[in-house]
């Protein structure tokens, strides 16, 4: 298609030909038109990897930390590095579109999806989206920046309706889309499920055609969010090319109709049409064939590059006493089960199958030979196929997996799949066995427990659909009678039900799912995605004496010459379709923290999650260590940083608040009768906790490292276009390391309220030990100085004097401050 006629092969479309053009095949591709050699295209989830075509079985892939922890990197080139590795993943997987990055705004603590994004702001969003974009489309890959506009919850994400003035909704949402255009361009934009102002934001034609084509002059791929078009006509005029998945619901003979009864022009829906066939033809120079198989990568070098971003995205909180790094020679206590489970990817559409997984107890004890491990009392019940509890029929570690058209009570149905799955979540929505030509169905997943202890155990069923749990054949758990709404699978599923059985240790037990898919759920849930064929889930551990588990974690580290606490979230918590309902860490956790502080009060404390957490002990502890979700290598990216082979130059991409009542957006974070409003208006993030002079945990760019860095000589010139900030920076320590050099700018004598400052530039620099370099940073005037005028509807510079402070955190202990002053207002619009 490298030669492929657009216009021509426009002239030769029928209607119907070119109807079909504009929406999904399946649920990855798009449609073809073999008569006119026009392939399908691929696509496929980001944004922390490539996952493929499948959501069930999936063909393993490479899973890159979360965007929290590439936002908290800071690093521009290695982002483009990121996209790059991301561009030969997606040729791996026949993808020629990545659904990613997510750029979305940490608004909240709480969003369910706030670990996809980068960060509470939008400069760094930007930068760090245009750099991912870049390297994705280095290798000729189209990557689909999301979501546009104002995804940053899950409460009600399909109906809800953002109200946001334009002042907020240019400077804070819109901004990270509008600085990844100026600098990469993205060959593609998915739209958001929520309404923007009123209409959902896949046929807001202010918002498509107004802002993103006219005023910033992109011109490229427009889709929706997967189920995320509501109508024919206003979708088209508004701008949304493709509607995904397939088959369609909205461009089918009804939009056929509306363009020869004259409801739409024919010539709009070329244009939709004609940026289609120009992604076809823009794909084809990754040289990837259409419908190719999907294959592995998982090189040493990506391995490498996995680890690297692992072990830079850490940001170290805090180290009194110097109690980091460790040292590989002394006895060394690992506490907690976030330790012993590799927590690699939050869940959702962005979690997938990995190559293979790290985690920090083994990659610990890699490093330090003499390890103990208490668990404390789990907050998750959860199975790990890899500790040879869980066999299939054939004895390898996962489930026998069969599907039949009838259900359990029809005596000698015919089985018309059988597989062997390596999993305990069966999320089925693109399960396509060849005799299944419907929704409608019923499986059984077979395997053998052999429990490690005895006693009593709990299992936990959710699901899409009906679920019952049989062990020996006696039934543990009925997830199908009576069904309450929860969220599990998008937040379409049911609430998990539990079931307790006393096993015997060392006995082997035989399990079996029953499930019906999604047609027979009993649950009717408004406001989600509700995808078609639905899942199940089986979690399941032995009953946890919660005293007993924290009093043997407390004597394990009484014996120990240093202690490490592995805490935090997993993709049960933070996931795609519910938010959390508060900051706090799992049950018994800060229990678990108090009390071994209390024997250790030198024990590291490492949380792991993708956005912020209340740390009620954090006066107490004498080092932290935010890891986030690492990806592939997060266990190994963790124990490098402890001992110290990685000095740690991460800096937190947003606020760590001491309370959620504190969060600007506290009490504007739920859909409210169908609204919800950005009442917090510009002052998101720090903007808001500095402006009213709020204390918080840990403020943004906060992270410290195992060397000194001095800032010194701020030099502040202008030209005609560009601020130009210079500094001399020297690491003083003993430690090579990086720093992240941010400056910030402020307009105290603004004719509107402003923040107090706000990140406008910055550089990640690494020294030698001893080294000193200069540092020079270049900001656009226009983008330094200016404001959203809603009056003049454009973006307005007003002469005066700006305040610059330079630093490294929003909350520097000592900046460097100047001035510079522009002698004109003038006001633009565009990029």
């Amino acid at each position: 298609m490298a030669d492929l006629d657009i216009e021509y092969v426009l002239s030769q479309l029928s209607l119907d030909e070119k109807v079909s053009l504009t929406g999904g095949r399946d649920m990855w591709h798009t449609t073809p038109i073999p008569r006119l050699g026009i392939p399908s295209l691929r696509l496929s989830d980001g944004p922390n990897g490539v996952r493929g075509t499948k959501f069930f079985d999936s063909t393993p892939a490479a899973c890159l930390p979360c965007g929290t922890g590439l936002g908290a990197t800071w690093d521009v080139q290695l982002l483009r590095e990121v996209g790059n590795f991301l561009g030969l993943e997606a040729k791996a997987k026949g993808a020629h579109v990545l659904l990613g990055p997510t750029v979305n705004v940490q608004r909240s603590p709480l969003g369910g999806r706030g670990f996809e994004s980068f960060s509470e702001d939008p400069v760094l969003s930007g930068f760090l989206a245009a750099a991912y974009c870049n390297g994705v489309q280095d290798q000729n890959i189209i990557p689909s920046i999301k979501h546009f506009v104002c995804n940053d919850q899950e409460d009600k994400r399909m109906s809800v309706n953002i109200t946001v003035g334009d002042r907020a909704l240019r400077e804070i949402y819109l901004l990270p889309f509008m600085l990844a255009v100026r600098d990469a361009s993205p060959g593609s934009f998915m739209t958001a499920y929520n309404k923007l102002n009123g209409t959902h934001c896949s046929e807001n034609k202010k918002l498509l055609h107004d802002v993103l084509r006219s005023e910033w002059g992109w011109n490229g791929l427009l889709v929706s969010d997967w189920y995320g078009t509501y109508s024919t006509t206003e979708a088209i005029e508004a701008g949304l090319d493709l509607e995904m998945p397939g088959p369609t619901r909205w461009r089918t003979i009804t939009l056929s109709h509306a363009v020869s009864s004259g409801k739409v022009e024919e010539k709009l829906l070329d244009v939709r049409v004609r940026n289609v066939l120009s992604a076809v033809k823009e794909a084809h120079k990754s040289g990837i064939p259409a419908g190719c198989r999907e294959t592995t990568r998982n090189t040493p070098e990506d391995r490498i590059l996995l680890r690297r971003a692992a072990a830079n995205s850490i940001v170290l909180l805090k180290n009194e006493d110097h109690v980091l790094p460790l040292k590989s020679d002394r006895t060394t206590a690992i506490i907690g089960s976030n330790a012993k489970i590799a927590t690699f990817c939050g869940g959702g559409s962005a979690s997938l199958n990995p190559y293979y997984s790290t985690s920090v107890l083994d990659s610990v004890r890699a490093k330090c030979g003499d390890v103990s491990f208490a668990e404390g009392p789990f907050s998750h019940l959860e199975f790990s196929l890899l500790d040879g509890l869980i066999v299939d029929t054939n004895g390898r570690p996962g489930f026998t997996f069969r599907s039949y058209l009838e259900p359990p009570e029809v005596k000698g149905r015919e089985c018309i799949d059988k597989m062997f799955v390596k999993t305990t979540k069966f999320f089925l929505t693109d399960y396509s066995p060849p005799n299944l030509k419907s929704s409608l169905f019923w499986t059984e997943m077979e395997a053998y427990l052999t429990p490690d202890r005895s006693g009593l155990w709990d299992f936990g069923l959710c699901t899409q659909g009906t679920a019952r749990l049989y062990i020996d054949g006696a039934e543990v758990v009925d997830n199908a009678t009576r069904q309450e709404p929860g969220n599990a699978f998008l937040g379409a599923g049911t609430k998990e039900v539990i079931g307790t059985i006393d096993l015997v240790a060392g006995r082997k037990y035989k399990l079996l799912i029953s499930f019906g898919s999604a047609p027979t759920s009993k649950l009717v849930k408004k406001g989600v995605v509700t995808f078609r064929k639905g899942g199940v889930r089986l979690r399941g551990g032995p009953k946890i004496d919660v005293e007993k588990a924290i009093e043997e974690a407390t004597e394990v580290a009484k014996k120990t010459q240093q202690v490490v606490i592995v805490v935090g979230l997993n993709g049960d918590w933070e996931v795609e379709g519910q938010d959390r309902s508060d900051m706090s860490l799992p049950p018994h956790t800060d229990e678990l923290i108090t009390r071994v502080l209390g024997v250790r009060p030198d024990a590291v404390v490492v949380n792991q999650s993708g956005a912020p957490v209340a740390m009620p002990w954090a006066d107490q502890a004498k080092a932290i260590v935010q890891m986030w979700y690492g990806g592939n290598e997060g266990g190994n990216g963790l124990a490098d940083v402890l001992f110290g082979d990685v000095n740690p130059g991460g800096k937190l991409p947003l606020t760590f608040p001491k309370r959620i009542s504190d969060c600007p957006a506290y009490l504007h974070s739920k859909s409210n009768k169908g609204r919800m409003i950005y009442g917090e208006g510009i002052f998101v993030g720090y903007r808001y906790y500095e402006t009213i002079d709020l204390s918080v945990r840990f403020p943004f760019g906060h992270g410290l490292s195992y060397t000194t860095f001095s800032q010194s000589a701020l030099r502040v010139q202008t030209d005609d276009r560009k601020l130009i900030v210079q500094l001399k920076l020297e690491n003083s320590g003993d430690f090579d390391g990086s720093e992240v050099i941010q400056v910030y700018i402020s307009h105290p004598k603004s004719s509107v309220s402003r923040p107090v400052k706000e990140l406008k530039g910055f550089s990640k620099v690494m020294l030698k030990s001893k080294e000193s370099i200069d540092v020079k940073i270049d900001i656009p005037i226009k983008y330094a100085t200016s404001f959203w005028d809603e009056s003049e509807n454009a973006w307005t510079s007003e002469a005066g004097v700006y305040e610059v402070f330079v630093g490294n955190s929003s909350q520097s202990e000592r900046f460097l401050c100047s001035t510079f002053e522009t002698s004109k207002t003038f006001s633009w619009n565009g990029l």
